[in-house]
């Protein structure tokens, strides 16, 4: 059977415990502002991030560079959003947004919106298929993070999926889809590669600068900081259990690295109900804290436990 067929929510029910936070919520008009609030902040910052990053000042030309990587990472946490339609009440705008909210960090938002909601489905078995290669599962060492920090191997697979697109050769590994989510993928890797081909076409024409300070230099960044992302999710949890309030964590946080995450670091939450709006999971967070096994304060917190874990692994990891 498709697995684009096999994604309703998966929700766990334990025999007692929290009243709220596996409950569905819809979104709502209100919901879909805040959203459409979020891409307005969005869309300035990379502004104001372009027009610093063109500057003939080192310095200013840096803080540029580093804006726009952070909103490169900050687009694909809206974007995941936008995977789980939970931003808009209607189905449609949420890929004509998702699919540009990834481009820049070479994110092809049908091909992440299948893995993903396999990744939902599955957390907790040897079928879970999250996007980014990181896995949690395996051991935990220095040379496995640095791996993952570093993942621009990716980039080049994203690429090659590219070339396999355009060929009419792209196929789904991780099971099979149907032919219209197949079409989808398949169209939206053609037009990231067309958009990394106007970009090579620019440089040719004499205007690779523009190319290297919007796109390149600070996609370079961002492949490392959306993993400093999105690690604390699983990492020094339970991989062996589907139950979500111990196979998965949550970050309250500050008002600051909530909306960078785009709420991600309320991940509990978020695997409880996963089709809540990204903007109402802070009301579930005291049941968490009551009934969850991973609640940290902060990201300092979860890093500390992070470097203890990897100064206490035995000798021979």
């Amino acid at each position: 059977m498709a697995v684009d067929r096999l994604l309703p929510e998966v929700e766990y029910h334990p025999p007692a415990g929290p009243a709220v936070l596996f409950t569905r919520l819809k979104v709502t008009a209100a919901d879909e502002r805040v959203f459409l609030g979020k891409l307005a902040v969005l869309a300035a910052l990379v502004c104001v991030g372009a027009v610093l990053a063109l500057r003939r000042d080192v310095w200013a030309a840096g803080a540029g560079i580093v804006l726009l990587a952070a909103m490169f990472t900050h687009a694909v946490e809206l974007q995941h959003q936008c995977l789980h339609h939970s931003a808009f009440r209607r189905a449609l705008p949420h890929r004509l947004v998702g699919v540009p909210l990834g481009m820049p960090l070479l994110v092809v938002y049908s091909h992440y919106r299948v893995r993903h909601l396999q990744h939902h489905r599955y957390l907790g078995t040897p079928q879970d298929t999250e996007f980014f290669g990181f896995d949690t599962r395996g051991p935990l060492t220095f040379r496995a993070l640095l791996r993952g920090l570093l993942d621009y191997p990716r980039l080049g697979a994203v690429a090659a999926d590219v070339v396999r697109a355009a060929t009419g050769r792209w196929t789904y590994a991780f099971g099979q889809i149907a032919p219209a989510m197949r079409r989808r993928i398949v169209t939206e890797h053609i037009l990231l590669g067309a958009a990394v081909l106007g970009a090579v076409v620019l440089t040719v024409l004499g205007h690779g600068g523009y190319v290297l300070r919007l796109w390149m230099l600070p996609l370079l960044l961002a492949v490392p900081l959306h993993f400093l992302v999105e690690l604390p999710e699983h990492l020094l949890c339970d991989p062996e259990t589907t139950d979500v309030l111990r196979n998965t964590r949550s970050i309250k946080g500050n008002r600051l690295s909530t909306w960078f995450t785009n709420g991600n670091n309320l991940h509990i939450e978020h695997h409880a109900a996963m089709t809540v709006p990204i903007n109402r999971l802070g009301e579930r967070h005291e049941e968490t804290r009551a009934f969850a096994v991973h609640v940290e304060r902060g990201y300092a917190d979860f890093y500390r436990l992070l470097w203890q874990a990897l100064r206490n692994r035995p000798a021979d990891s």
